[in-house]
């Protein structure tokens, strides 16, 4: 396995980036790490210990994302219940900087279950964005009492249009912050200008990173394992990666679960309407 990262400088700047992030953020909130066989794992901790018999809220970022640009979902989500944010090894961040070359939805289902036994005795609800909800669904931990996964990856093969390939493709060969903005766009609802402190991490993680691939939808058994706990699924009306169609479809099959369908949003759930997806993880809260 090789690091994500293009060179020590360029770990250094995605480190640097994210740190300096998380130290100017107002919100009270700790730092820390776990061991895994992932190696070490970032963990941003938002809110007071649950009540006895409360679960805790693990946010699963997607590709390329992570707490520190995710603060406003995290502090959403710390309004329902003490949220914990993990930096998933492989992807720019704080952790462990090398993914497998082979099995990755197994090993990133084992690594999310180290990290949930660890900092979730009670259990979780755990929150997963796109590549991070695929991780959700394949952890097998007995501790998730609900899963919320939001745009996920795993059930079906992300769609890549022409027009998002048109976007990608400079963003990879030539990263600034003007060719991740017009990336992200395509992400986000019509006529929503994406967040500047999301595209400048972008045009960073362009310079500095080996982007990974999408996902593979998961095997059967692995959703199968995933129905022993309540599932809701996410999907914003306009994401060009996942139709809402096909995925209410998949989601029914494989995961005997309801799609809800938000509107006025794309891929970026989290960041375009996280006040409803809060909400939806407070019903999970109370569905264990």
């Amino acid at each position: 396995m090789r690091s994500i990262y293009r060179g020590p400088a360029a770990h250094d700047q995605v480190r640097d980036w994210c740190e300096k992030r998380l130290d100017a953020w107002p919100v009270p909130h700790t730092r820390s790490h776990v061991d895994t066989s992932a190696g070490a794992t970032h963990v941003t901790t938002v809110g007071a210990a649950p009540t006895p018999g409360t679960p805790s809220i693990v946010l699963v970022p997607g590709t390329n994302m992570n707490a520190a640009v995710s603060l406003d979902t995290l502090e959403s989500l710390s309004g329902v219940g003490q949220a914990i944010a993990v930096d998933v090894p492989g992807q720019p961040g704080l952790s462990a900087d090398v993914r497998p070359g082979r099995d990755r939805a197994a090993w990133y289902g084992r690594w999310l279950s180290q990290v949930v036994d660890q900092v979730a005795p009670q259990g979780a609800v755990v929150v997963g964005h796109s590549l991070g909800g695929a991780i959700a669904l394949a952890s097998t931990s007995e501790r998730i009492t609900a899963r919320v996964v939001v745009s996920p990856a795993g059930l079906i093969r992300l769609r890549v249009s022409p027009a998002v390939l048109g976007a990608t493709l400079p963003w990879l060969l030539r990263p600034t912050v003007h060719r991740a903005e017009r990336l992200l766009q395509h992400m986000t609802a019509p006529g929503t200008r994406p967040p500047h402190a999301l595209a400048d991490w972008m045009a960073l993680v362009g310079t500095t990173c080996r982007s990974s691939l999408a996902p593979r939808p998961l095997p059967r058994s692995a959703l199968t394992a995933a129905r022993t706990a309540p599932v809701f699924v996410i999907v914003g009306a306009h994401d060009t990666f996942l139709p809402a169609s096909a995925l209410r479809r998949a989601a029914r099959r494989l995961l005997g679960a309801d799609l809800l369908v938000i509107g006025d949003s794309g891929h970026l759930v989290l960041d375009e309407a996280v006040e409803r997806a809060a909400m939806v993880v407070s019903e999970a809260l109370g569905a264990r």
